[in-house]
């Protein structure tokens, strides 16, 4: 039966194949306005790691100062911690792993003459770092724990940072000169650019979905060479002399991540910050009355906002302009259906039942529904081209998947069906006497 009424409603769609087009037409802009938006929200708020994401924690604790303190309102610089919470926290055993993430820069020497010293960014991080993101590596590896005890000159480069320095092949082995020091790779990586930059949304080099970590370094051999943040540095007081100054200051520049073996050790990580704040806080320092806070990977990405509220507003608009377009595709269908009037009239005079009449409906409208979603789905493509092309950030997140082009489909069918409820309902309410007598 279905393949019969399949059939009818195709015949139905030819009969009038301007008003066909009009309601396959309003269906698709209103699906291509909504997935586009969709699927830009989709990319930016998605798990980057899923298998882990609820193990892997930031914890952030506030050192500001007590009489700037407003109940409620975040301070910019409870984002990162001081070099002495740092080394604590590294030290403090706590998790599977545990690392420091500081952004650096610098000018690289490279070991021929011909070539011109060259820029590089990255971050330098604990030896944990690599298996805690699960870095993956095309050459070498990463450094050790014991490396990261003695600020060992190693490093770790990109593929496209090593080829620039040493050209085509092995690099892991080679010295390159930065800070006036020599540093020795010992690993280069693959291609590694998680969407959206969970591990570096501050200050990441390139934004929070696009740019790349050149060089990662031993996080004491950066301390050693006297680098401060590249990023964002917030001191709430005045700092001593020097760059000894900086590391025995309240100056905020530090990123922080711990590994858990299990989410269900969460509470003892929470019940060992608030412990240390306690501790801190007898010792003279984090005068305001704030808990220590750590979040999982998917509550950090929504506590940096890194999909800010202009694009959610963005989808909630895309979404109202869908229903505006179903409102729309409803009067069309009304129109269409209510000419059909004399053929229902017939059908259930034949025996026909309402349920069947709904059925036949019903399913003439999934046809124009389905090719609505097939042209919208069209449109979605060329506009996220289009969005690409406006910035690098929307370059990364302006692509569809798999699972946002089965909810184009999805959506252009129950938007079709939703619109065709009310007209087919009417349709069904034909009485078959009324209208034969008018023929």
């Amino acid at each position: 039966m279905f393949a019969y009424y399949l059939r009818l409603g195709a015949r139905s769609l030819r009969r009038n194949p301007v008003l066909t087009g009009l309601m396959v037409l309003t269906l698709a802009i209103g699906v291509a306005a909504s997935i586009s938006t969709l699927t830009i929200l989709h990319v930016m708020s998605g798990d980057p790691i899923p298998h882990k994401s609820a193990r892997l924690f930031s914890p952030l604790l506030d050192n500001a100062p007590l009489k700037s303190y407003v109940p409620g309102y975040r301070e910019p610089f409870a984002v990162q911690m001081t070099y002495p919470d740092t080394m604590n926290l590294l030290a403090s055993g706590q998790g599977t792993h545990r690392t420091a993430v500081l952004d650096i820069a610098g000018s690289v020497e490279p070991p021929r003459a011909d070539k011109p010293p060259t820029e590089i960014r990255g971050v330098a991080v604990n030896a944990d770092f690599f298996e805690m993101f699960e870095v993956p590596f095309l050459q070498g590896g990463a450094w050790g724990a014991g490396d990261d005890k003695a600020g060992a000159r190693v490093a770790v480069l990109t593929r496209k940072k090593a080829q620039a320095l040493f050209g085509a092949g092995d690099a892991v082995g080679k010295r390159f000169r930065i800070w006036s020091r020599e540093f020795q790779v010992v690993g280069v990586l693959q291609d590694w650019n998680p969407v959206p930059r969970y591990t570096h949304l501050l200050n990441g080099n390139g934004g929070k979905f696009n740019g790349e970590d050149e060089i990662y370094v031993p996080f004491r051999a950066a301390i050693e060479a006297e680098q401060s943040s590249n990023g964002n540095t917030s001191c709430p007081g005045e700092l001593g002399a020097g760059y000894k100054g900086l590391l025995e200051s309240e100056c905020t520049w530090i990123q922080f991540w711990f590994e858990l073996a299990s989410a269900a050790e969460r509470p003892a990580l929470q019940n060992f910050m608030d412990n240390y704040v306690a501790e801190q806080r007898r010792l003279g320092r984090f005068e305001r009355p704030v808990p220590a806070r750590i979040y999982d990977v998917m509550e950090w990405m929504e506590f940096m906002q890194v999909v800010n509220n202009d694009s959610k507003a963005a989808v909630w608009l895309s979404l109202g302009f869908l229903l505006l377009c179903v409102i729309n595709t409803m009067g069309l269908l009304l129109a269409k259906f209510s000419v059909r009037g004399p053929e229902v009239g017939v059908r259930r005079a034949l025996g026909a039942t309402r349920p069947a009449i709904i059925g036949q409906f019903l399913v003439e409208t999934g046809v124009i529904g389905l090719a609505g979603g097939v042209l919208g789905l069209l449109l979605s493509l060329g506009s996220l081209w289009v969005i690409r092309q406006q910035s690098r950030d929307l370059s990364v997140v302006a692509h569809m998947d798999w699972p946002m082009l089965g909810l184009t489909l999805a959506i252009a069918l129950g938007a079709s069906l939703f619109a065709g409820l009310l007209p087919t309902w009417r349709a069904s309410r034909v009485t078959p006497a009324l209208q034969l007598k008018s023929q």
